[in-house]
C-alpha cells in the first residue's frame, strides 16, 4: 500500500495528506467564506471527526456530525461506508464507558454497557479519542478523534464528509504489475493476498489447480474492514470521495 493515502477538502477540492487535511480544514479559504455566509436562523452544533483504522491509518475520513445525533447516528455512518458485512454487533468506548449496539444486561462483575441512543452532546468533548469495534469475531477496530465543535447554520444530514482518502494503490502480489482488484478473504497477513483480473483467471485454468480456493476472493474496496469475512465494500457511498469544487 501506500506510504501515505491523500485526500481531497471537500470545500476547495485540493489534496492532502492525512496530517495535511486536519491543518487545512481549520484555515480553509473556501471553507471560511462559505461558512460566514451561512444563514444565521436555525443554528445547530457540530463536532469535527477524523476517524481512522487503528492499525491502518491509510484509510481515514474527515467528518462534522451534528452534536444532537446519537451514537448509533455515528454507528450507522461507520457501518454504511467501511463496515456493514453480516450484522455483526459493535461497541464504542468512551471515556472508559462501553456503548453497545445491543447491550446485554446479563453480566457479572463487569459495568454493564449501555445503548448507543444517546447524544453525542452529553458525553464528546473536543480532544477525546474514542476506541470503536465492529464485529466481536473478525473485528475491524477504529480511532474516532474529536478535534472541534463548532455551531453553524442546521443541515438535514446527520453526517457530512469533508474529506475522505482515496483508495490507496495496490498491486497484484502475483505479477506485482497490474492493480489489485481481488483480495483472498482473512488472508490479509497471507504472503501474497492480492489478486489481478488477470492472474484471477490464469490460476483457474492452471491444470490441477484446486478451483475451490478462488470462491472466497472479496473485491479490494477503499476500508479497513478490506478482505474480513464477507465485506465486499459500501453500497452507499463511492469508492472515490468527490469535493464540492474541483481544482482545475
Amino acid at each position: 500500500m501506500a506510504s501515505q493515502t491523500k485526500g481531497f477538502c471537500k470545500y476547495c477540492g485540493k489534496e492532502y495528506t492525512r496530517a495535511g487535511i486536519t491543518r487545512h480544514l481549520s484555515s480553509c479559504k473556501e471553507r471560511t467564506r462559505l461558512l460566514e455566509q451561512e444563514p444565521s436562523k436555525r443554528r445547530c452544533g457540530y463536532f469535527q471527526l477524523f476517524i481512522s483504522g487503528w492499525y491502518n491509518s491509510d484509510y481515514w475520513i474527515a467528518a462534522e456530525i451534528k452534536d444532537t445525533a446519537t451514537l448509533e447516528d455515528l454507528d450507522d455512518f461507520l457501518r454504511d461506508i467501511w463496515l456493514e458485512c453480516c450484522g455483526h454487533l459493535s461497541s464504542f468506548t468512551i471515556d472508559g464507558r462501553q456503548y453497545d449496539s445491543a447491550p446485554d444486561a446479563d453480566f457479572f462483575c463487569d459495568e454493564p454497557s449501555e445503548d448507543m441512543d444517546i447524544k453525542l452532546k452529553k458525553i464528546l468533548a473536543p480532544g477525546m479519542t474514542i476506541r470503536y469495534e465492529y464485529d466481536f469475531g473478525s473485528t475491524t477496530e477504529l480511532a474516532i478523534k474529536v478535534q472541534s465543535h463548532r455551531t453553524g447554520a442546521f443541515v438535514p444530514e446527520a453526517v457530512t464528509i469533508l474529506s475522505r482518502n482515496q483508495p490507496p494503490e495496490i498491486l497484484c502480489s502475483q505479477c506485482g504489475t497490474n492493480p489489485a482488484q481481488w483480495v483472498m478473504s482473512d488472508g490479509m497477513f497471507d504472503e501474497k493476498p492480492f489478486w489481478c483480473e488477470e492472474c484471477l483467471q490464469a490460476g483457474r485454468e492452471e491444470e490441477g489447480q484446486d478451483d475451490s480456493v478462488y470462491e472466497y476472493m472479496l473485491p479490494v474496496c477503499n476500508s479497513p474492514r478490506m478482505g474480513v469475512c464477507a465485506y465486499e465494500g459500501s453500497v452507499s457511498y463511492p469508492e472515490c470521495f468527490e469535493p464540492d469544487k474541483k481544482v482545475r
